[in-house]
């Protein structure tokens, strides 16, 4: 099987982004806003704006969260660095369905041994359990 044939990714949704970016323009506006001689007020309202700005902007720069191909997997390392992970080192590829760890659904897990890889629907842009599907079908059988 060629490479191409099974190479596919999954990214952020380009709605996602805009909407973080919009969200601090409203938090920074809030802030100053309703300031009313309090300096507190603004300064949260800067606060949450830059780390909604900077998630947002990770977005744009990183969009791509996951991406397959014939050799493997590749995940994000760090905030805009990449991660190949090959197929003989990926143990468990399964969708989480308990809440508690930050996702308010389902999560696409992908245990490689020495790290474990999460991606809720946002990350991704799709169903975790399609995605989940759409890996266990190219990845090649063990042995």
């Amino acid at each position: 099987m060629a490479s191409e044939s099974i190479a596919r990714q999954w990214r952020v949704s380009p709605t996602l982004p805009v909407l973080k970016l919009v969200a601090a323009a409203v938090l920074l506006a809030l802030g100053l806003l309703l300031a009313d001689g309090d300096l507190l007020r603004p300064v949260l309202g800067g606060l949450a704006a830059a780390a909604l700005v900077t998630w947002g902007v990770r977005d744009l720069v990183a969009p791509v969260r996951l991406a397959m191909d014939a050799d493997g997997i590749t995940v994000p390392k760090g905030w805009t660095g990449r991660r190949h992970l090959p197929w003989s080192v990926v143990e468990t590829i399964r969708v989480d369905r308990r809440s508690g760890r930050g996702f308010g659904g389902p999560a696409l897990e992908i245990d490689a041994g020495a790290s474990l890889h999460l991606f809720s629907q946002l990350d991704l842009g799709a169903d975790p359990t399609e995605v989940a599907e759409a890996l266990l079908a190219a990845r090649p059988p063990a042995g």
